[in-house]
């Protein structure tokens, strides 16, 4: 039965290091959900690719290589939604389901939000405080109970606080 593992990292290179990680067990983008604030993003994304900022950076103009998975999630046309009425930003699966739930959950914030994409309202107190705090939650649809226990073993190694199987 179909799993979503998540874990919340403190910085965009925890993140990143995460999803590259993620990626090499065989998932793809389609299996991976990004979701952070905008003043996160703003903040740990500030350099754009394909600007002169970031061949100052030793970035380059492609989005992924270097720069990481994240933000090549969060650039992919039809992955990535802004919630403006929660201050987010999701890539991934939880897109659509906080997209429902956001237009209704705008006014509940994040918390309502989360609660009406189906993660219990502890956990989403706990995601809220943490993505308030300038986190990057990472989920993972994993296909078998099995894999969902190696996925979340594997961001527990990555130094991901609050690591859970819904």
């Amino acid at each position: 039965m179909a799993k979503l593992v998540t874990g919340v990292f403190k910085t965009r290179v925890a993140a990143e290091a995460a999803v590259d990680a993620i990626l090499k067990r065989g998932y793809t983008r389609d299996d991976i959900s990004v979701l952070m604030s905008d003043a996160t993003k703003n903040k740990e994304f500030a350099i754009e690719t394909g600007t002169r900022a970031a061949d100052g950076a030793g970035i380059g103009g492609a989005v992924g290589g270097t720069i990481g998975a994240v933000l090549a999630a969060l650039a992919a046309v039809g992955t990535s939604i802004a919630l403006p009425g929660l201050g987010l930003i999701v890539a991934g699966p939880l897109a659509a389901a906080l997209a429902g739930a956001g237009a209704g959950g705008a006014a509940g914030g994040l918390i309502g939000a989360l609660v009406g994409a189906g993660i219990p309202e502890h956990r989403a107190k706990v995601y809220d405080a943490s993505l308030r705090a300038g986190g990057i939650l990472i989920g993972v649809e994993t296909k078998t109970d099995e894999e969902a226990d190696k996925v979340e073993k594997l961001l527990d190694e990555l130094g991901a606080d609050h690591v859970r199987q819904e």
